[in-house]
């Protein structure tokens, strides 16, 4: 069947019209939608100051913009990821901005927490865990308790309290918060090592293995994205977002053997599961606590 030219036109047409009205639809300002992600092309723009932790990125210098500009562009890019570790955000960073302001620390390091471990307190294949990753020989060696039934790696305050000890003995001897970064991720003596190696201090001028040279890269990315959210495509509602715990719960002090987490939990009108939520740090069904010793658990109010 012969079409006339008219309405070859129409049909050729039709669904760009249909893109345009989806398009409208999708940025219609009386309709909000909840998590939304709403970019085509992120750009960098090397006009910007980029300051992590009081410390400026020279973007100026091709090397220093391009390997920040690699950093955003993964990260805009890696939608699931972005999305989850926005939502718990509004769960972790309170309490953590709270013991790193505590501890003179600045507050940008709570963007390492997401570079290590999504917010997510788990354990990596190479035995490190918690927030902060933690190996058990540092977690010990900066007071936290680790055996088979208590994980304090697992434990965010005290976690948190260890990590700003350690960063800030790793500052005193490295001098700058960018260095003391990439030694977190290559380890204290090896950034010793390399610095030695090669006569400089200066994490923008070393030349480090490609996880490392990479780190302070994407914890500035990371800001950069969770700071301007929305100008890289992500809109996540206040609502969207997870409620901190604290709001919820409180603290009941345990000086006495549990034998049985769940008839404890079930005091509290709790699941053993919500018991482990709250206290992941309890790595046992049971719970033996030494003479003179005692604990915090959290249940809900």
């Amino acid at each position: 069947m012969k079409l006339s030219l008219k309405t070859g036109i129409v049909l050729l047409a039709l669904p760009s019209v249909l893109g345009l009205i989806l398009l409208f639809q999708s940025f219609d300002s009386d309709h909000p939608q909840k998590d939304t992600i709403a970019f085509s092309n992120v750009s960098f723009d090397p006009s910007k100051e980029y300051i992590l932790a009081g410390e400026s990125f020279n973007v100026n210098h091709f090397d220093v913009r391009e390997r920040l500009e690699r950093e955003i562009i993964i990260n805009a890019h890696w939608e699931s990821s972005t999305i989850i570790n926005l939502k718990r955000s509004a769960r972790y960073f309170p309490v953590i901005e709270r013991i790193l302001e505590q501890n003179d620390v600045p507050t940008d390091f709570k963007y390492l927490a997401v570079a290590e471990s999504n917010l997510e307190i788990k354990a990596s294949p190479a035995g490190a865990r918690g927030i902060w990753q933690f190996m058990k020989e540092t977690g010990r060696e900066f007071g936290l308790e680790i055996t088979e039934q208590v994980d304090e790696r697992l434990h965010l305050e005290k976690s948190t309290e260890a990590f700003c000890k350690k960063i800030k003995k790793d500052k005193q001897k490295f001098g700058n918060w960018m260095t003391t970064m990439a030694a977190y991720n290559m380890g204290r003596g090896g950034m010793i090592k390399a610095i030695d190696r090669q006569g400089s201090s200066n994490f923008f001028e070393m030349n480090l293995n490609d996880e490392t040279m990479r780190y302070p890269f994407r914890v500035m990315a990371i800001k950069e994205i969770f700071e301007h959210a929305a100008d890289y495509g992500f809109i996540i509602e206040q609502q969207s977002r997870y409620a901190p715990f604290d709001r919820k719960t409180k603290t009941v002090e345990v000086s006495e053997n549990i034998n049985h987490l769940s008839e404890f939990a079930a005091k509290y009108d709790m699941t053993y599961r919500e018991l482990k939520i709250l206290n992941p740090w309890l790595r046992d069904h049971k719970l033996i606590v030494k003479p003179g010793n005692t604990y915090l658990l959290k249940v809900f109010k």
